[in-house]
């Protein structure tokens, strides 16, 4: 039985950190299968998880301000690697 995704800042800010993850080359793009890096795709969906923090800043529960923060920090890790 498929699990019905619920629409939450959560579920937007892992979307967003997806998109980022794919453009960085840690996850397959889902249509392709490939793997592929795309920094300005990157950097883009950072600088919308950093508005999005920004945005919802003091509107946000404990889990979320540590799930944004750790995926904002986890992949700017991983942009300057590159």
């Amino acid at each position: 039985m498929e699990q019905q995704l619920e629409a939450n800042f959560s579920t937007l800010v892992l979307s967003v950190a997806s998109s980022a993850a794919m453009s960085l080359g840690m996850a397959p793009d889902p249509a392709t299968g490939e793997t592929a890096v795309d920094k300005k795709m990157a950097q883009f969906n950072i600088d919308l998880l950093e508005v999005l923090k920004t945005k919802s800043e003091n509107n946000r529960s404990a889990e979320e301000e540590q799930l944004i923060n750790q995926l904002i920090s986890d992949l700017k890790m991983k942009f300057v690697s590159l």
